[in-house]
């Protein structure tokens, strides 16, 4: 097949602020290159290093991806998955010695680098059964109890905040109020949340909050509700962005404050990207509303062609509330099929949505579930689904799917308060971003999701490196 050559990826030292003389000084200067490559099984291997050398004027006939470290924009909170019911209950299945690969293989200084974890306020698909937290009618909350979550979602929980560390970013999100505060009585299939319990549902999250940091579990942030515009056959509850607006305004968010959690992050919408924008400037557009919101999050399932989605409602977003940060909350591969778990097109799913997330201003980037058992489960309503990482609890065996890898291109590398970098691209081929570390470092990923090879130049200030990047694989430069 014909090689496809690429001449220039314009990238930038951003620890510098002249990137030019910095160029001048260090020519010659090396970059450490990781790469995974589904056609010769390769998983994140180390691939040593790329040398820069003189190179100028890119042509018009180059693809070229161009990067430019004096053009700086959102900073990484951070990147991470969700521990829901399912996900600790698989965990407890499996024998100690897996539990601890697991652990490792996500939070540990050798995994992913994952250091956000969401989970679930009350029972939602990924449950194994449906439930709350208090008895029927109670309005003042007086039975408001977690103990379910103690069997399995707080350990797990607790076992990822101690080996996360400092950094650790916790939020929860509901899918639904107890039956009896909705229009339908029912938990599933939507209905709305009745006016008169309005307040007690705002009491609701503040008791959860304190169960929680009570269990030693600190709560850094919260979406008002998962999913409000989908009518499911699981648990799920609808509100109109004016209703949003009016439940956070009159109630969730005078109560936050009045407890003391002013400085909890409260996130609108949780939805997809089609109606972001328009979620965004409803709910938002009165400033007593806007005041208790800190980000707008969403979901990437608004279309089935996965290359095609709409990545500029972001930008759009971002651009209309550049004091709100967008954050990625939940994603995954449906329609689970155990025969394709190694299927590399699960990683270039994830690998494509997060590179043109971040690059749309994303700061927060929350996968679905960190864990399912080998029918993709377990949940109640039949709802199975892929993750990073599915755990054969019948076997004991643990297995890393291209999710797992193409996502750790990103996170194991880039790191929270990491600030993104300009960049563009004049070709399909490759799918690119760049951040700038904390300590100067400049992390540059680059994604080939065609069946074509492509010889790649790295090119910065007449400087440049050479990088092959193969059909369907990933690769982190780091600088």
């Amino acid at each position: 097949m014909k090689r496809l050559i690429v001449s220039c990826l314009l990238i930038g030292i951003a620890f510098n602020a002249n990137a030019q003389q910095y160029w001048k000084k260090n020519a010659g200067k090396t970059a450490k290159v990781y790469l995974t490559n589904s056609k010769t099984n390769e998983k994140m291997v180390d691939k040593g290093t790329v040398r820069f050398e003189k190179f100028g004027q890119p042509k018009e006939t180059d693809a070229c991806i161009f990067v430019d470290p004096d053009f700086k924009y959102q900073k990484l909170i951070g990147i991470g998955g969700a521990i829901t019911d399912a996900a600790a209950e698989t965990f407890y299945k499996m024998p100690k010695e897996k539990q601890k690969e697991i652990l490792e293989a996500y939070y540990g200084k050798n995994g992913l680098g994952y250091t956000v974890v969401r989970t679930n306020m009350n029972s939602c698909d990924f449950s194994s059964d449906s439930y709350t937290y208090v008895q029927d009618n109670d309005t003042s909350l007086k039975t408001f109890n977690v103990a379910h979550d103690e069997k399995y979602k707080i350990p797990m929980i607790k076992e990822a905040q101690k080996a996360i560390g400092k950094d650790f970013t916790f939020y929860f999100s509901p899918w639904s109020p107890p039956a009896w505060m909705k229009s339908n009585k029912s938990l599933y299939k939507g209905g709305r949340l009745e006016n008169q319990y309005y307040q007690t549902w705002a009491d609701y999250y503040v008791r959860f909050i304190k169960e929680y940091e009570k269990r030693g579990i600190n709560i850094w942030g919260l979406t008002v509700q998962n999913e409000p515009m989908a009518t499911q056959s699981w648990e799920s509850c609808i509100y109109t962005a004016e209703e949003e607006g009016e439940f956070l305004k009159n109630n969730l968010g005078p109560t936050l404050w009045k407890n003391g959690y002013k400085g909890k992050k409260v996130m609108i919408w949780d939805h997809n990207r089609d109606l972001i924008y328009q979620r965004a400037t409803t709910t938002l557009s009165d400033p007593e509303t806007s005041k208790y919101a800190s980000g707008i999050g969403y979901h990437w399932y608004e279309t089935w062609n996965n290359k095609t989605q709409l990545f500029d409602n972001l930008a759009e977003t971002q651009r209309a509330f550049p004091d709100k940060f967008l954050a990625f909350t939940e994603g995954c591969k449906e329609q689970f099929d155990l025969s394709k778990i190694y299927d590399v097109k699960l990683g270039e799913l994830y690998g494509r949505n997060m590179i043109n997330d971040f690059n749309k201003g994303t700061a927060l980037w929350t996968d679905w579930n960190v864990l399912l058992d080998e029918t993709g489960g377990p949940n109640h309503v039949g709802n199975f689904c892929f993750a990073p990482v599915i755990a054969n609890t019948k076997t004991g065996e643990v297995h890393y799917t291209y999710e797992y890898y193409y996502v750790g291109h990103i996170s194991k590398f880039i790191k929270p308060n990491a600030q993104r970098i300009g960049s563009s691209s004049n070709r399909v081929a490759l799918t690119s971003t760049t951040f700038m570390n904390e300590n100067g470092q400049l992390v540059t990923v680059i994604m080939n999701d065609t069946d074509n090879d492509i010889d790649a130049n790295l090119w910065i200030e007449g400087m440049s490196a050479k990088l092959s990047a193969p059909a369907h694989s990933i690769q982190t430069v780091i600088l």
